[in-house]
């Protein structure tokens, strides 16, 4: 066992002996509580809400596979919030249960088809066909199969019980069945009544009629009927990107929630994109996006009518954000313009109200699941028939309110080091105390040891010279520079003998040392064939008598479709340690030169997670190489530093500007070190030549 396993063992095990020590002193501790608003004694239901959800244990999600006759996949959420409690205002403990929802399959009738006369008038066009239950029966969803596919139909539904009086269900609905786009929808739901008789009507005005036997069936609602899943809007950002993907950061009330699905709302009138749902997962010694599900989202819209699927089915995150990305291709950005977050089914909370105020508190990790008498009632309890309660706004605790001394700090503190021996030093803003996420620039990764070598030289130091330690993050999104492209009217050495003559371009590279970056490429241009090579000039050598330019890159590209315009090429380049320019050389054939529209640099995003006390000014210091990769005890908790929501902080602009090329990173320590040895060779030389003079002269 390592000494900070050790370290490890014995914090969490001091921990666990002073939770106990309060529990069997008083009552327990709470980061949150909210009020009741019970209105009435008796028996009382409360929804599982957002607020709940963030602050409480979380929950399992078990996946009890797909709805009957339907590819909607359901999921409900167990054995959680055994942190929750109810209290009385004098203090007394309220019992209560975590009340499922039922998981019976829902009943379904069919129906007999009574025909209805088309109309067809200069102005409406209509078909269709009413349903006859039988008899009256309680129901919220009509399903209609057996339609020759594909089609797309704007829908009307009526419901009646003897025929003569008919209610509004459906005022303007949509069914589809769409093979070849993967689409579909043939189902109509409506708030739950009692009605006999059903009347489908199809607008025919903009397309031709259905054909096929239609068979219907109603679902039959049951006493005791799921309820609709919980969702939230979800707050979200476009971060940086590479052509061709759209890249969003989401955020969430916070983390370990039981998400299911996430359903996008998107521009556009058509739309076939992948998606990619992804998370940050502790790997070794980084945090690397791990996905969490993948989707193709579709939208077809045929004479004003729109079928769509916008879902994206997901496992349940971990952590307080996620990474979006979509696969553009061709198409402009993501017109993304909401997010909702979809919940596994939740159960209720059933209580029964005193006559006074209740009171619930939430947020301790070190209580068990409570076990009351009231567990006896829970068969007879009819869920769907106990009245609501409703909740107040939740509020923090504080450590005066739950009697006890504030919990022993986080690792936010490591051991002492000078900032003077780094080469590079940027400050870092103060603000509110809180994790926050400090972005590595291309600056950074060019002067720091970098991912190759686990930032072994990257450190963040606070005002009093100790080490604030992190984790090191890796995002889905690129890190991007844009260059400039100069066209040279003499081709350089080496190339001046290539015929047919190709276009040559000049581009500055911004820093050595940059990590794995990718070099893209965009033309306006819609039909052409090129060979695109990346090279660096190089000096004679004993293998070359003249000048000649290295290849380290080479790719086709290719575009023969007028009506889009063409992908950009991506091309994968070495790391480069000592290069001022490269060359980007473009075979143009017999053609005319190709126009480049701009050049872009990709590089990976890395950025560091950590703790940031009140005020504190902090500094990101990188740039020696006499430093081994730093080991924080602050890893031990990287479900808790993931999981929670960070605010991202920029260092100051890196001291003096952009590093001189050639230069190398040699800390001021092992400067000094080397010059000392250096003078001191010296004076050793001059010494024995002083000697030798001496003794020369004594010979003669």
């Amino acid at each position: 066992m390592t000494g900070s396993s050790r370290v490890a063992l014995v914090f969490f095990a001091a921990m666990s002996v002073v939770a106990a020590a309060q529990q069997s002193a008083g009552p327990p501790a709470f980061k949150f509580e909210r009020p009741i608003v019970t209105n009435g004694e008796g028996p009382r239901r409360l929804p599982i809400d957002v607020p709940l959800l963030a602050g409480g244990r979380p929950f399992n999600v078990v996946d009890r596979g797909r709805r009957s006759g339907t590819n909607e996949l359901f999921f409900t959420a167990d054995n959680g919030l055994g942190d929750l409690r109810l209290y009385e205002g004098n203090g007394r403990e309220v019992p209560y249960l975590l009340m499922s929802n039922p998981l019976s399959e829902p009943a379904w009738r069919f129906t007999t088809i009574l025909p209805v006369a088309p109309v067809e008038t200069e102005k409406v066009k209509t078909s269709g066909f009413e349903a006859d239950l039988g008899e009256a029966q309680a129901v919220d969803r009509l399903r209609i199969v057996g339609l020759v596919a594909p089609f797309m139909k704007r829908v009307r539904l009526e419901g009646s019980g003897d025929r003569e009086h008919w209610t509004l269900l459906v005022g303007e609905g949509t069914l589809f069945d769409l093979p070849a786009e993967q689409l579909r929808q043939l189902d109509l739901d409506f708030s739950a009544g009692s009605y006999r008789y059903f009347r489908v009507t199809w607008d025919d005005t903009r397309s031709g009629r259905v054909t096929g036997t239609p068979v219907v069936s109603a679902r039959v609602v049951a006493a005791a009927a799921p309820f609709p899943p919980l969702t939230a809007a979800l707050t979200f950002d476009r971060r940086t990107s590479e052509p061709g993907v759209s890249r969003f950061r989401l955020k969430l009330p916070g983390g370990h929630l039981p998400i299911v699905a996430l359903d996008l709302d998107v521009g556009g009138t058509h739309l076939l994109r992948s998606v990619v749902v992804t998370e940050s997962r502790l790997s070794g010694y980084e945090a690397i996006p791990y996905a969490l599900g993948q989707a193709a989202v579709r939208r077809v819209t045929r004479d004003d009518v729109t079928a769509s699927s916008l879902r994206v089915w997901i496992a349940p995150p971990a952590s307080a954000e996620l990474e979006l990305s979509v696969i553009d291709g061709s198409n402009p950005p993501l017109d993304l313009r909401g997010v909702n977050a979809v919940f596994a089914q939740l159960p209720w909370i059933y209580f029964e109200a005193p006559g006074g105020n209740v009171t619930v508190r939430y947020g301790n990790a070190t209580l068990a699941a409570p076990a009351y008498d009231l567990e006896a009632a829970r068969e007879k309890i009819a869920i769907d028939a106990v009245a609501n309660a409703v909740w107040g706004d939740p509020r923090a605790r504080t450590t005066e309110q739950n009697g006890i001394m504030p919990a022993p700090p986080l690792p936010t503190t490591g051991a002492p080091l000078d900032p003077a021996a780094f080469m590079f030093v940027r400050s870092i803003p103060p603000g509110d105390a809180g994790l926050v996420a400090v972005p590595l620039d291309a600056a950074a990764l060019a002067h720091s040891a970098a991912a190759s070598m686990r930032f072994a030289d990257v450190r963040v130091i606070d005002g009093d010279g100790r080490q604030v330690p992190y984790l090191v993050e890796r995002g889905s999104e690129q890190l991007t520079l844009d260059l400039t492209l100069e066209r040279l009217s003499t081709l350089p050495k080496g190339l001046a003998a290539r015929r047919p003559v190709p276009s040559v371009y000049r581009v500055r590279w911004p820093y050595e040392r940059l990590p794995a970056p990718r070099l893209v490429l965009t033309t306006p241009a819609r039909v052409f064939r090129r060979s695109v090579s990346v090279g660096r000039q190089r000096e004679p050598n004993r293998d070359a008598r003249d000048p000649w330019v290295e290849q380290i890159a080479a790719a086709a590209w290719v575009h023969a479709e007028q009506d889009t315009p063409a992908e950009a090429l991506t091309l994968q380049l070495p790391t480069m340690p000592n290069e001022k320019e490269i060359l980007v050389i473009v075979d143009e054939g017999d053609n005319a030169p190709l126009p480049i529209a701009t050049a872009q640099l990709l590089l990976p995003a890395y950025r560091l997670r950590l703790f940031r006390e009140q005020g504190s000014a902090l500094r990101l210091a990188y740039g020696r190489a006499d430093l081994e990769p730093p080991r924080y005890d602050l890893a031990l908790l990287s479900t808790q530093v993931l999981s929670s929501p960070a605010t991202d902080v920029t260092a100051a602009a890196e001291p003096g500007g952009a590093e001189p090329l050639g230069h190398e990173l040699i800390s001021p320590r092992l400067f000094w070190i080397l010059l000392t040895a250096t003078v001191v060779v010296l004076l050793i030389l001059i010494a024995r030549l002083l000697r030798r003079e001496e003794y020369a002269e004594s010979a003669k």
